[in-house]
């Protein structure tokens, strides 16, 4: 299993990526947080890089991309933002936010399923769920997009991607912060499930998980 990795950022000052050498400009909470993130062991499947946070929509902000890789096929992508505002969000209920956005091609029989966009949301609550996780203010998308090849690109078959855009605030715990490893390691399930993976094993992340259905296991997305 690979630890996670990931950039860190303190927009405070208007500087992405830096914080002072004392490193009292960030909020202990979010220091911790960000500890967390990093030290999570993660499936083997999941391949882990860093990611500039973004700048805007926090004071704080930790961000990581990640790919479901078997052999060489990439079976699913994402990416999860940890975003921190100390003096509360109104819309969030809370001061921690996770923002997040996974993606992956379908086989053609899932691509034309009506209910595909219900079960992918519920594939996200669920590994939240799954994992004993208490969580607020949900709310995302669910988008399936057709692509046809013409001219050069005129032999490749007919794709469908589905993508996931979503984001929930974590109940903080003791001292304010989440508990950030279970939300990844949750959120690691539903890149797995996506890309059609079973469900890993028990393990020290595992406990409570339950049954799900994944999707048949299939080349990830695929890039002129």
């Amino acid at each position: 299993m690979a630890a996670a990795q990931g950039q860190f950022s303190d927009h405070s000052d208007g500087a992405e990526g830096t914080e002072d050498r004392e490193g009292t400009s960030v909020p202990p909470a979010f220091r911790l947080a960000v500890e967390a993130l990093r030290g999570a062991r993660l499936r083997p499947e999941i391949e882990v890089e860093p990611s500039r946070p973004p700048q805007r929509l926090a004071p704080y902000a930790y961000a990581l991309e990640a790919a479901v890789v078997e052999g060489e096929e990439d079976l699913a992508d994402g990416r999860l933002v940890l975003l921190h505002d100390p003096a509360g969000h109104e819309a969030w209920q809370g001061t921690f936010r996770l923002v997040t956005l996974v993606r992956a091609e379908l086989e053609p029989e899932m691509a034309a399923d009506p209910l595909l966009p219900e079960v992918s949301w519920s594939w996200l609550t669920g590994a939240l769920e799954a994992r004993g996780l208490s969580y607020e203010e949900a709310s995302g998308t669910v988008t399936r997009a057709g692509s046809h090849y013409f001219g050069g690109l005129a032999e490749r078959r007919p794709a469908t991607q589905i993508e996931i855009r979503a984001s929930w605030t974590p109940r903080e715990g003791r001292g304010g912060v989440p508990d950030t490893a279970a939300h990844l390691a949750a959120w690691c399930d539903l890149l797995c499930q996506i890309g059609g993976l079973p469900p890993s094993g028990p393990g020290p992340l595992d406990a409570g998980s339950g049954a799900v259905v994944s999707l048949p296991q299939r080349r990830g997305p695929q890039h002129p």
